[in-house]
Order: C-alpha cells, then sequence, then structure tokens
C-alpha cells in the first residue's frame, strides 16, 4: 500500500496544520501493513517570514518519505499566497508524475490543497480523503466583500469539483456541516477535531497569583482572521491599570496591530513578540494568568473551531475568548472557566474579564477526551478504512 499525503504545512513550520498533519501521519505509520509506504508532499517552513528553521528537501524515515517544495518566504497577501500554491502544486506533480499510489489524503484550510488532491485522485484514478480546516468560499466573501465576486465563480467551481471527487470527507468544526449538507448532502462526513499534542501535557501550569497585573496571553496568527487589531488597544486601554497584555506571533496584520498601539502612547501595558518554539511557548503558558483568543467579527468564523482553544485547555488557565457561533457553543459545552464575549465588542471583553475565575483548575476530562493522539488514531482508522472497500 502506497498512500500520498498533499499538506501545505509540516514540521518544523509552525501552524494548526503542521502540527494537525505530523500527529497524523505518525498515527498512520502506526497501522500501516508491512511493505507500504507514505509519500508526504509539503512545504520548506514559511509560515512566517522571521520565524525560520532549515529543512532538507528531501527526508526518508522508515515508511515515511517527505518531499519538500522550497516555495520561499511568502507573505499573507492573496497574490503572495496565489503565486505560492501555485509553485507547489506544479512541484508536487513532478515529484509524483512516475509513481503510483492507492490513496491520496489531503488536509486543507485554503481549498487549494485539496483541490490538489482532486486532481491527483482524478489522474491516478484513487481513492480521495479530504481533510477540510476551513471554508474557504466563506472566509472569502467575507473578508474582501464585493471584491470578492470577480473571484467567487471560478473558486465556486473548484471547491464543486474538489469536493465531488473524495471518497470521505473529515470536518475539523462541526459548525462546518450545515454548509456542506446543504450543498453536498451525498457525503460522507466525519469530525476529528484538532486536539492537544503530547508536548502540552503532563507539565505543571499551576502558578500562584501574585499580587499587582494580571498577565493576558495570546499567542498565535494575527491576521485578518483574528482581528487583534481591532480588540487589543482598546481592550488594554480599558485594562491598563489592572492587566498587561503579551501577544506572541506574526501574520498579515501584524504591523497594523503594532500601529495602532503606537498611536496611544499610553499603551505601556502592550508587548508584542515574534513566534515562539513550542518549548518557549509552554514555558509563556506558565507564567501567564489568563489566556486570550479572539476571531474577526465575521460571519464565516462564527462556523470555525480554532485550535489554539484545545492547547489554552490543557493548561488548566482561565481563558478570556472573543468568538461566536459554533466557538462559542464549544466553549460553553467543554471549556469551564471561559468568560465568552462577542467578538470586537470592547465593552463586553471588559465585562467578561471581571467575570473570570483566576487561579489554575484542572480540566482532566477535557484533556483526555481530546488528546491529538485519540482523535489522529481514529482518523488514520477512518483513512484506510477507504481501502479495505476499494
Amino acid at each position: 500500500m502506497k498512500i500520498l499525503i498533499l499538506s501545505f504545512y509540516y514540521p518544523p513550520d509552525l501552524c494548526a496544520g503542521s502540527f494537525r498533519t505530523k500527529a497524523f501521519v505518525m498515527s498512520l505509520l502506526k497501522m500501516l501493513p508491512e511493505n507500504s509506504e507514505i509519500v508526504l508532499i509539503t512545504t520548506k517552513p514559511n509560515r512566517y517570514h522571521n520565524f525560520k528553521k532549515e529543512a532538507p528537501n528531501i527526508e526518508k524515515k522508515g515508511k515515511l518519505t517527505l518531499h519538500r517544495v522550497d516555495i520561499s518566504s511568502h507573505q499573507s497577501g492573496v497574490l503572495d499566497q496565489a503565486k505560492a500554491f501555485i509553485y507547489f502544486t506544479l512541484a508536487a506533480l513532478k515529484i509524483i508524475k512516475n509513481e503510483r499510489y492507492d490513496l491520496v489524503f489531503a488536509t486543507s484550510s485554503r481549498l487549494m490543497t485539496a483541490f490538489l488532491g482532486a486532481l491527483v485522485s482524478y489522474f491516478f484514478r484513487i481513492p480521495l480523503f479530504l481533510d477540510i480546516r476551513d471554508i474557504f468560499l466563506d472566509t472569502v466573501k467575507d473578508v474582501f466583500g464585493k471584491k470578492a465576486n470577480f473571484v467567487y465563480p471560478f473558486f465556486f467551481l473548484v471547491e464543486r469539483v474538489t469536493i465531488k471527487r473524495a471518497r470521505k470527507i473529515n470536518l475539523v468544526s462541526k459548525g462546518f456541516l450545515p454548509y456542506f449538507e446543504k450543498r453536498y448532502s451525498d457525503k460522507c462526513y466525519s469530525f476529528y477535531t484538532n486536539g492537544i499534542d503530547q508536548e502540552f501535557l503532563n507539565i505543571n501550569y499551576n502558578r500562584t497569583l501574585e499580587e499587582g497585573k494580571i498577565n493576558i496571553l495570546y499567542a498565535g496568527n494575527i491576521g485578518e482572521g483574528q482581528g487583534l487589531h481591532q480588540i487589543i488597544p482598546s481592550l488594554a486601554k480599558r485594562l491598563r491599570d489592572i492587566a498587561t497584555f503579551k501577544i506572541i506571533g506574526n501574520g498579515g496584520r501584524r504591523e497594523l496591530l503594532y500601529s495602532c498601539l503606537l498611536k496611544d502612547n499610553r499603551l505601556k501595558n502592550v508587548t508584542l513578540l515574534p513566534p515562539v518554539s513550542r518549548e518557549e511557548l509552554i514555558y509563556e503558558y506558565q507564567q501567564c494568568d489568563v489566556l486570550f483568543l479572539h476571531l474577526n467579527n465575521y460571519k464565516a468564523f462564527e462556523k470555525v473551531l480554532p485550535s489554539k482553544l484545545f492547547e489554552y485547555g490543557a493548561t488548566g488557565k482561565p481563558i478570556l475568548a472573543g468568538v461566536s457561533g459554533y466557538a462559542a457553543k464549544f466553549c460553553k459545552e467543554h471549556l469551564d472557566r471561559t468568560a465568552i464575549f462577542h467578538p470586537c465588542n470592547t465593552d463586553e471583553a471588559v465585562e467578561a474579564f471581571g467575570r473570570l475565575d483566576l487561579g489554575w483548575h484542572s480540566r482532566d476530562e477535557f484533556v483526555d477526551f481530546f488528546k491529538r493522539e485519540r482523535l489522529m488514531d481514529q482518523l488514520a482508522c477512518d483513512v484506510l478504512s477507504i481501502m479495505e472497500c476499494k
């Protein structure tokens, strides 16, 4: 058995898709029969231009062969990303053109990696398993507004061709289901979410609250989707006498956030830092009092389930979350001691901050249920089951 995996990101890159794919590959390797092989095509680390780690172009580890395409560092602009995906697609097709595979697995947040999987499935006449991490058409329509009218028909066709080709589809958020059932009701869906990686388990996150200001931490992407520039300046100003904010990460709206902070010289309680390794991130989780999460106020984001919630939940720290829709529902059902406010609403955020139950409390049940290894083992079994009924 020879399985092809397509993922735009893979470690040592830092992002949710990278960590998810790594965990899935590890689970799949445990279950493969003898004389099986996995070929994974990804990119060299490029997620953040100010966080660089070298990785070989080709890497062989037992049953796993890794091909990393060098697309060079790219910014978050649409044109820049389009060029990167085109280059990745052409390089991937060149790698696989003389090979034979039994199955293709594509994990995708921006549709095009999934579309590449559909092309491979069609030309090689092999089954396709899709792992969908975002609804690209929704995001394009919300973020770009009327500008999206020019490209929407094209991406609508791409999505339709891609989904129709899939044998089975996993959705990382149950909030996606109404969208897909309405358009593709004949498809079979599963819901293996993101989860908690082993690195974040068995860590002592208990920190004694000290006198002085409350330390609030955000660690993750700083893009239009997170909308930090819409909430952090005003919220930090309102809480400047009682809280400090540490923002760790990078993304397409980092400079905008930075400029917003510079405009008000009274905002001395916000520190903006570049991305850090997971080891350093764990230390930052240990040192903070409150974890902060925010999604921008777009309709599309009412369906998503931020991967950061799983890491945050594992720490046992209180969470201040500006989310709505399915993410808010998930927090209420699974994450105790999470104070929720409507995205971009500073008044509600201040009120939610006042409701926080400070201090550390175990979330053992949450951690046990959402361990990444358990979820990826189930996903790997699901993927292999396609071969049994091929």
